[in-house]
């Protein structure tokens, strides 16, 4: 569910082997029309929708909406840091409290003040704050840092507010070199007890938070937020998962709605394995473009000019297979070699962003031609984001707890998993075992799912811009036209091109549709196109 993603600046939605069925959430089809057809149009009116909120805020909750953000230095030069209070349980507040934690780098001016802009770059499990104080705070454009205070929270659960923690350091090495195609019950044995490892060590570190850490509990924080800002209404750039946490903010407080940009938008509609699949299909028409591209370069080693796709692909899962049976060196301190997870987890985090290609590139000639993992098993540590001491971040254990508490589980079962497979190597060739093995995760999960499908209108709400890129790997661009067809006052502005989300990422079209409806109010034409 995997956010946004990219090497330099990174979070992401969604297929994060094991660790999450989908990083951010999931998926993909192909397609580009917004009409919905036959049994498609029916699964739509089976949906439930999100219902909005009552206006009035509840009593027991007022104490949260009237705190005042006590700023202090938080370390990063020009932003300030504060920490405030939201219930565990919206249903009984009296339950206790969870501490949010929130950064801001204020309007830096000329021009009036437009107030907040909250950020959040996807995953679920991307620090907002993270994200805010490496990039956002000092990489949005220029006049858009002028007109508005940058803020972020990170979301219960979530990097500094009560991090969910469940594998020390050499676990989480264990854990990510787990096959995820096991070719034997042996081998599925041991991917399900590493799955129920994983699931047992979040529920014995936050047994009650683990309940509450779902995204509509994560869209109650942000109206507490908004409120303590002093704002009447939210203003928002969500990318990735991060769409899907403003689409349901949206959806409950629709009159409390401001400008609101949902860029690489998640389909709330879908179901887990619905989700799963699409994503697999949506990382297909990434890596082929990938291939495409790699067989033109002179240091491509997986074909020539003459290489077809398909070949390409063939190439790429011979190499994985080799890697299944012989885990090649890597040089690294703790001993760990290039396992076919490694590198096929390497493989994917370079999709998210087409600029990482000449880096992927390098990285499988170096293991194909001279039997050196490093480079593989540099983009999987970026992906997984472990630090050279071994650290990890919360992100994975994060994106688990939530995504396995907004849906019920893809498969209940290894025999339904394995049900599944011909559906998704259809979708995708080279990545579809993996995807199909990463989802059956969720059935582990120490906590019962919340959560379910259901589509979000936001009637009432102001104009919403929905962003979709026609070859994202993580979110296919699909989902992005589902999800401006079901919101009433949604916009939706594509991007023809590659890569994970479009603002910010080379399209000056893009660009300026979105600082023009931030700045102005002004969203684009329904339907506007850029590449």
């Amino acid at each position: 569910m995997h956010t946004r993603r990219t090497l330099h600046r990174r979070t992401r939605t969604a297929a994060t082997l094991l660790a999450a069925a989908a990083l951010l959430v999931s998926g993909c089809s192909s397609g580009s029309t917004t009409s919905t057809t036959g049994s498609a149009k029916s699964a739509a009116k089976e949906t439930a929708t999100l219902a909005a909120l009552p206006r009035a805020t509840p009593a027991a909750l007022t104490p949260y909406y009237e705190q005042k953000p006590k700023w202090r230095d938080c370390g990063a030069p020009g932003f300030q840091c504060a920490t405030l209070k939201a219930p565990l349980d919206y249903a009984d507040p009296s339950a206790g409290d969870i501490r949010l934690a929130v950064s801001r780098k204020k309007a830096t001016g000329p021009g009036e003040r437009l107030g907040s802009l909250l950020i959040n770059p996807g995953g679920p499990g991307g620090s907002a704050i993270g994200y805010l104080q490496a990039y956002a705070g000092i990489g949005y454009p220029a006049e858009v840092r002028a007109r508005y205070d940058m803020v972020a929270v990170d979301p219960r659960g979530v990097a500094r507010s009560e991090p969910v923690e469940c594998l020390d350091g050499p676990e989480m090495d264990t854990y990510t070199q787990t096959d995820v195609t096991p070719d034997d019950a042996k081998e599925t044995d041991t991917l399900v007890a590493a799955y129920r490892k994983f699931a047992e060590g979040c529920g014995a570190d936050a047994p009650k938070l683990l309940r509450h850490v779902s995204t509509v509990e994560a869209a109650r924080d942000m109206d507490i937020v908004r409120a303590a800002l002093g704002d009447e209404k939210l203003n928002y750039v969500g990318a990735s998962y991060g769409t899907f946490l403003g689409a349901t903010y949206a959806g409950l407080f629709p009159d409390r709605t401001g400008r609101l940009v949902l860029d690489g938008a998640l389909d709330p509609s879908l179901s887990a394995r619905q989700l799963n699949i699409e994503q697999t299909a949506g990382f297909d028409t990434a890596f082929t473009a990938f291939a495409k591209d790699c067989v033109r370069q002179s240091d491509c080693p997986l074909g020539g000019r003459n290489t077809g796709v398909e070949q390409v692909g063939e190439n790429l899962k011979e190499f994985f297979a080799e890697l299944d049976a012989r885990p090649i060196p890597t040089g690294d301190t703790a001993g760990r070699r290039l396992t076919e997870s490694l590198a096929t987890t390497g493989v994917i985090a370079a999709m998210y962003d087409e600029g990482a290609w000449p880096r992927l590139r390098a990285a499988l000639t170096a293991a194909m031609k001279k039997n050196d993992g490093a480079g593989l098993l540099a983009l999987s540590d970026s992906y997984y984001e472990r630090d050279a001491k071994g650290d990890y971040a919360n992100l994975m254990f994060a994106n688990a707890a939530v995504n396995c508490l907004d849906l019920p589980p893809a498969f209940t079962s290894p025999d339904q998993v394995r049900g599944a497979l011909p559906d998704f190597e259809k979708a995708s060739p080279v990545f579809g075992e993996s995807f199909a093995w990463a989802a059956l995760n969720c059935e582990y999960w120490p906590v019962g799912a919340t959560g379910k499908p259901q589509r979000i209108e936001a009637k009432g709400a102001a104009p919403i811009v929905v962003v979709g890129t026609t070859r994202d790997p993580a979110t296919p661009y699909r989902w992005a036209e589902s999800l401006a067809d079901q919101l009433s006052s949604a916009r939706l502005l594509t991007y023809e091109g590659d890569g994970h989300t479009a603002y910010g990422r080379g399209s000056d079209c893009i660009d300026s549709a979105i600082n023009t409806y931030l700045l102005r109010g002004t969203p684009p034409t329904n339907g506007k196109r850029c590449s």
